[in-house]
Order: structure tokens, then sequence, then C-alpha cells
């Protein structure tokens, strides 16, 4: 079966820039973005320095991780290896983006939609062989099947020492490199003085410096002189989506948790206002999401794909498939909780409150598998986000009904449960951020976002944000309350609560895309 392939012998590359011209040519690519780039690095101190090139581009992985995230199946496998895309089903979520640990994908500026090397296919389905090969002057790049023992990328692989970017993912990379500075191949290595060769860094780039010792090798004197600006491919609106469902899920979450077990009783709050206020911020959850996507109007792709488009099913591995099932799901039991709750039907009450307890499970904790497929971001891949996100929930959830029940003039017999489960919450979430900054990460990477959460440009958003008001202040004041204290103390625990899970996850986005890829 044939399995195209690159090999970049960088022993021979000039750093000329025509296959990354003639990428845009073939391709007509805008003026910003880049299929094909070339990476300047150079060692030691004027006048004893020596400047290397990395050609950087689509890995076309084997085991492609922008093709299991990727809802719609714009991304795809070919036969032959070949990873394609088809803009006419991508509905720019940018999930790929973060999945690729090379940077290699980018949103076409005129489409709005993602793109990336593809081989040059269209060449390729004719006997042709890409554009960056044929123009290439010293014959540096070499295309071919890689399972043909006679094709000539085959031979070369069987005789060279070859190199790959990031095994460690476990993608399978189907671009190797021959005789290329090791340095290139570990963009958090590199120092980056903040400008470049005939460009400036942009100024929300990822970091310019590795802390010392959080990367192998970040001693060395290796520098980055010219690279390609990448854009982070999520902002404000991802960790306003993760705050609002804390509350929509939270809302039926924390209602569950007590009336299940029996430590309320059954009152307005729990079967009317809960799911009302899950319904609301499950619909800014929605909004949110959707306003996010760079063609917003093809959202509903995630649930069926016109036969104009192809006709095909959505992706079923893809978490954003997934979560948004989930979602749905949420929605429907919230609907059925508020109409048990209208209606009186005390009878199947506690039905609907597992079914929306479990659901509430459900919407919370997803993202937590979505941000685990973002192979990209290694602080992201932590097993301690889902525990975040399920414990975040149950704070704000806690939170939001604990200020319904003061400013509804609800008894402390409704007050109270909502105040501990509140500290409850507020404990574990801290204990779980605590974990994230000062525990062990599987790989430097991850240790060097982590250190970043901590102790770079957003410890300040983590300590008193997350630590202070999310944890610190909400246990206090609402075990405080739950003890007697007057209400305005639940109240403030409540707010802080709130505040400090706002802070945290906009620091985790960002510190999770603050290192460089490439």
């Amino acid at each position: 079966m044939t399995r195209y392939g690159f090999i970049i012998d960088q022993s021979r590359c000039i750093g000329c820039h025509a296959c990354t011209v003639a990428c845009k040519a073939e391709h007509e690519v805008p003026v910003g973005v880049f299929r094909t780039w070339v990476q300047y690095v150079e060692r030691g101190e004027y006048p004893n320095t020596r400047r290397s090139f990395a050609v950087l581009r689509c890995n076309h992985c084997d085991d492609a991780p922008c093709v299991a995230i990727c809802p719609t199946r714009a991304l795809y496998r070919r036969a032959d290896g070949i990873v394609d895309f088809d803009r006419e089903r991508c509905i720019g979520c940018k999930a790929c983006m973060q999945a690729c640990p090379y940077d290699a994908i980018y949103i076409d500026p005129e489409t709005h939609t993602a793109a990336k090397c593809n081989y040059c296919a269209h060449r390729v389905d004719r006997g042709l062989e890409p554009a960056c090969v044929i123009v290439c002057p010293v014959n540096a790049i070499i295309a071919g099947d890689l399972d043909n023992p006679a094709s000539p990328i085959a031979q070369l692989a069987g005789r060279e020492k070859l190199a790959v970017r990031k095994p460690e993912q476990g993608t399978e990379p189907k671009l190797f490199y021959i005789g290329v500075d090791a340095l290139a191949l570990q963009p958090g290595a590199l120092r980056d003085d903040g400008a470049y060769l005939w460009a400036e860094r942009p100024a929300d780039a990822p970091l310019p410096i590795a802390p010392a010792g959080v990367h192998p090798g970040a001693a060395e004197a290796g520098r980055k002189v010219y690279d390609v600006a990448h854009a982070r491919p999520w902002g404000w609106k991802v960790a306003a989506y993760l705050w609002t469902k804390s509350v929509a899920a939270g809302a039926l979450l924390a209602a569950a948790a007590l009336l299940v077990p029996g430590f309320v009783e059954n009152s307005r709050l729990f079967t009317v206002a809960a799911p009302l206020l899950a319904l609301l911020f499950l619909a800014l959850t929605t909004g949110l999401l959707i306003w996010d996507l760079k063609r917003p109007e093809r959202f509903f792709y995630l649930l069926l794909v016109p036969v104009a488009r192809g006709g095909r099913r959505p992706n079923l591995r893809s978490w954003l498939v997934r979560g948004a099932w989930c979602l749905m799901a949420f929605g429907a039991a919230a609907a059925l909780w508020l109409l048990v709750g209208l209606t009186g039907a005390d009878g199947v009450s506690p039905v609907a409150w597992w079914l929306g307890g479990l659901a509430a499970l459900a919407a919370a904790g997803y993202t937590g598998f979505l941000f685990a497929q973002a192979e990209g971001r290694d602080l992201w891949q932590s097993p301690l986000y889902l525990w975040h996100l399920v414990a975040a929930a149950l704070t704000a959830g806690a939170a939001a009904l604990l200020l319904f029940a003061l400013l509804g003039g609800e008894g402390r017999e409704v007050g109270a449960p909502l105040a501990r489960l509140l500290a409850g919450g507020a404990l574990l979430t801290g204990l779980i951020g605590l974990a994230e900054v000062l525990g062990h990460h599987a790989t430097a990477d991850a240790a060097r976002a982590a250190h970043e959460l901590g102790f770079g440009r957003y410890a300040l958003p983590f300590w008193l944000g997350a630590v202070v008001l999310g944890a610190a202040v909400p246990l206090l004041a609402g075990a405080a309350y739950a003890t007697g204290a007057p209400g305005w103390l639940g109240g403030l625990g409540a707010v802080s609560a709130l505040l400090g899970l706002a802070a945290f996850e906009h620091a985790w986005v960002e510190a999770g895309q603050a290192v460089p890829l490439s």
C-alpha cells in the first residue's frame, strides 16, 4: 500500500525560501499564513556563530490528532497516507490547530477555514511531485512512497539517520529530517530575543525564553532568528464558555447532590430556579461556542453535514461532537426537571433529579476529554483537569444557588447545605489547581506551561484569582455562614468563587497555549 512522506535534508538546505514561495504560488496561500516555512536557528556568539535551517510543515502523521479531533471530517487521512482537508466541510472551530503538535495548521483569512500542507494532492493524483520538491535548487526535499523499497525516499530512509519532531507525541509523523540541528526540533530550547530578521515577534506570541531547568537544552547557546507568526487559536470566548458551562451544569449537579440524599427539602429553589438557571447558562454556553467559530453559519455540521457537502456523518471520535450530544442531553434533562417542578409531579421527581445529575456530570466533564485530544497543548493533557471541571461545576452551581437563596429570602436550612457544598467544592478546586502548578508533569512542555501558569505571566490570575478568590475566600466564608455567620458572608463567598473560577479558566486557556510549538 502506498504511504507518502517527506525527507528533508537540512545539510543541503540553503534557506532560500523557494519551497515557501512555490507553495504559496501553487495553492494561492494568502499573505501572512504559510503551509511550509523556513526557521533560522543560530548558535554561538559573534563572530563565532553558525546558522542552520529547518523547513517546517505538516507531518502527514499516520495517527494524526487533527483528524481525530475534527468534528466534521474536514481533515481526513487518505488511503495513500496524505492528510488532506476539505474547506467546504470546515466550521472553523480551530480544534485541529490545538491538536497539531507541529503548528502546521492555520485559518485561511479569506475562506475562514482551516488549511495546511496537503502534499500537493492534486499534483500527486496526476503523477506529479509536490511543488516544493520541484523548485528546491539543491534537492533537499525528497518526496515519495515510504513503503516502496525501490523508491528513492525509502532507500534514503534505509541508509541515513533520520530525526522527527516531537516523537513523544506518538503521532507517527512521516516528515523526516537528515542533518538537522537538534535545537531546531525543540522550540522550547531556543532563545527568542523578541525580533527576527526582517520581522518582529507579535506581542501575543508564545514565550520568548524558556525558564532555566524547565526544558532540556534550555541553557545551550541556541536562538531563533527567523520564524513565522503563529496565532493562539482560542481566547476569551473559550474561557467564558468554560465558566458559563460550569454554572449551567453546576446548577443541576449541586441541586441533585442535595436533593437525592435528602439533605434539603423539596423547594422551588431546587425544582424551578435551578433548572431555569441551567437552561439560561446553557444558552449562553451555546452562544459562545457558535460565536467562536470562524464559520458560525455551519454550526449544525456538528450534527449533520448536508448532502451538498458530502453528506457524511460527523466524526464520532471527536469530543466536539460528543460534547454537543452531552450538552443536548443536558438541555433535555434540565427541561424535564423544570417541567416536573412546574407541574408538581412529585412521583417522578427523583427520576428527574437522577437524570439531571448524570447529564450535568457529562456536560461538566466532557471538556476534559476534548482538551485531552488537543495533543499540541501538553498542559491540557493533565488527568486532573477532568476532576477540576467537576469540582468547578459543583462550586459554581452551589455559589449561584446560594446567591438565589440569599436574595430570595430562603432560610438557613436551605442556605447552609449550599454553603457547605460551596466550601467543599472550593477546597477541591484549590487543591487541584495547586497540584497542577506544583506537581510533576509528564513532558517538558507541560512543565513549562505549568511554570508559566503559576510563576510567569499568569501568576496573578492564578494566585489572586484561582487560589485566593476561587478557593480560600469561598472556603472560609462558606464554612462561616454554614455555622451561623451572617448571610452577607455567604454571598461574599459565592461571588468570590465565581470570580475566581473565571480567573482560573482564563489563565488555564492562555497558559496552555503559551509554549511555542515550532
